[in-house]
């Protein structure tokens, strides 16, 4: 199932290592208030990747991937060393 809404905002967020499992990214830049909030939103369809709906909570993300949630879309990069 593809996301259809639009979004007004994009985000970068950073990176230190790849991959990085879906629910920690939510978790450690503040979208949610804890590890078991992301899960719930990830199974509850609220999260997509690269325009993808997933529910899977251990997603491996990487650099170059989107994650779109709460109106938002945020690119990851991965930082220079």
């Amino acid at each position: 199932m593809r996301c259809k809404q639009r979004f007004e905002r994009m985000t970068i967020i950073n990176i230190d290592r790849e991959p990085v499992e879906l629910y920690k990214i939510l978790k450690f830049e503040g979208l949610v208030a804890s590890g078991g909030e992301a899960k719930m939103a990830i199974t509850g369809g609220f999260v997509a990747v690269n325009g993808e709906i997933e529910t899977r909570k251990r997603r491996k993300i990487v650099d170059g991937d989107t994650i779109t949630f709460s109106d938002t879309i945020f690119q990851i990069r991965l930082a220079q060393r």
